[in-house]
């Protein structure tokens, strides 16, 4: 089932609502905003070389599927800690008030990446499931306030 976030309070309504049913404040559809990109990548073709080659990715990324308008931008964890949030001075900035300020953290070692949900109020989610902290595998959806984004580790 698909959401939409109320534009006063940032509450998740069903996609059907026409009203908050924290607020009640009026729900308009947003005409287009949102759009769902999807691709297939195997790791030995060559075509998929060059897609992830066209979207500026040359390592593990976190790609944006959905949410903010942002369809399609690529991530990439920095160092050996990424911070995920509202505030600027994080290193993945999700502007949108679903979005804690510090919202999460990826913390990388060797080949090993780990998400961590930072006590956000909307939760950090990996696969549809609400986490504290998992490793991340290629492939994973992770959703945070209303984005959703696929890690891809390739």
């Amino acid at each position: 089932m698909s959401h939409v976030y109320c534009p006063e309070c940032g509450f998740q309504n069903p996609e059907t609502s026409n009203y908050c049913s924290r607020c009640g404040a009026l729900i308009v559809p947003e005409a287009g905003a949102e759009t769902t990109m999807s691709f297939d990548v195997d790791e030995g073709s060559e075509e998929g070389e060059s897609l992830l080659e066209t979207l500026g990715i040359t390592g593990p990324a976190l790609v944006v599927r959905s949410g903010g308008g942002m369809a399609g931008q690529p991530f990439q964890p920095t160092g050996a800690l990424t911070l995920i949030g509202r505030s600027p001075e994080c290193d993945i900035f999700l502007d949108d008030v679903t979005v804690s300020r510090r919202h999460a953290e990826i913390a990388r070692e060797d080949d090993i990446f780990t998400i961590r949900d930072l006590e956000s109020l909307n939760g950090t989610y990996v696969n549809r499931k609400r986490i504290e902290s998992t490793v991340l595998e290629d492939d994973d959806e992770v959703q945070i306030g209303k984005y959703r984004l696929t890690f891809l580790q390739r």
